[in-house]
């Protein structure tokens, strides 16, 4: 089965690269073979590897940039996947791309399902709700995969910044009233060659649509850095919980975070690990 992976130097690209993925021909293409804000590029690299199977792994994720660069932004995280998502439907093929948790306002206080209206806060989330939509108009075979806090061993993520700021600094001061479930690009992988498996054999007979795929479990960002570092040998700086408030960015956070994966576990049959042993898993790769 040949699979067209986009975003081969992202997280979720790298960990799909990395994998021993018998039978599965990955085609991965990173921004030097297809740059998403030109739909043409688009276009002539999915007609050129005519996939069985393509997971879009591509996505602008500098949540603040984007206020500052909205056109980009929604050139990449809306228009592209609605080309991939017509290019896929021409060819018969399945289409998995990934969403986000930053598509709700987080003023819900149990977790979201799928079918809870979006209310995203800032362009990152408007641009990724609007892949979404742009995803489903196309029609054909296509999965929607909302994650939430990505980390991985490699890359510009939360752990990779705990682990560098705590041989800078003696205490680190983290927002602990936002919650959610960290998911590692590794797990995110793992379920998704599962799913390719699955449901790109066309023998699966569950209905395209949206589907929430997080980590087991949910924590607040200071509760994960704690945790990062009791699993850790090296520095252990003193944390200092605090408020959203007190660390201001350009773009606003959801408070509530937390996925329910109810529906993605009874379509699919099974769910991702809890996020503190996808944290262990993550670690022991790293030390």
């Amino acid at each position: 089965m040949r699979v067209l992976v986009t975003g081969r130097d992202g997280q979720v690209g790298r960990e799909i690269a990395g994998r021993q993925a018998a039978g599965l021909e990955l085609v991965m293409a990173g921004r030097a073979e297809c740059d998403l804000s030109q739909p043409e590029a688009i276009r002539r690299l999915v007609r050129s590897t005519a996939p069985e199977v393509i997971v879009n792994a591509a996505a602008y994720t500098a949540v603040d940039q984007a206020e500052k660069e909205r056109d980009l932004c929604f050139a990449v995280n809306a228009a592209a996947p609605g080309i991939l998502a017509e290019e896929a439907a021409r060819l018969g093929a399945l289409l998995v791309h990934y969403s986000t948790d930053y598509v709700f306002d987080g003023c819900k206080t149990e977790p979201y399902v799928e079918t809870d209206p979006v209310h995203p806060l800032g362009v990152y989330g408007r641009s990724k709700a609007a892949g979404e939509q742009a995803v489903a108009a196309a029609g054909g075979r296509w999965l929607v995969l909302r994650t939430s806090w990505v980390y991985a061993a490699q890359g510009k993520n939360f752990l990779r910044t705990m682990l560098r700021l705590a041989q800078e600094r003696p205490e680190l001061r983290v927002v602990d009233d936002q919650s959610g479930s960290p998911t590692s690009a590794a797990a995110i992988a793992a379920a998704t060659e599962r799913l390719v498996r699955q449901y790109g054999a066309r023998s699966c007979s569950v209905p395209s649509g949206i589907y929430h795929m997080t980590a087991g479990g949910s924590t607040t960002w200071c509760g994960f850095a704690r945790a990062i570092f009791a699993a850790t040998a090296g520095p252990q700086p003193l944390l200092i919980p605090i408020a959203t408030a007190d660390y201001p960015t350009p773009a606003k956070r959801p408070a509530n975070s937390v996925l329910s994966n109810q529906k993605f576990e009874r379509a699919f049959g099974f769910r991702l690990p809890p996020w503190p042993q996808q944290l262990a898993e993550v670690l022991a790769v790293i030390q």
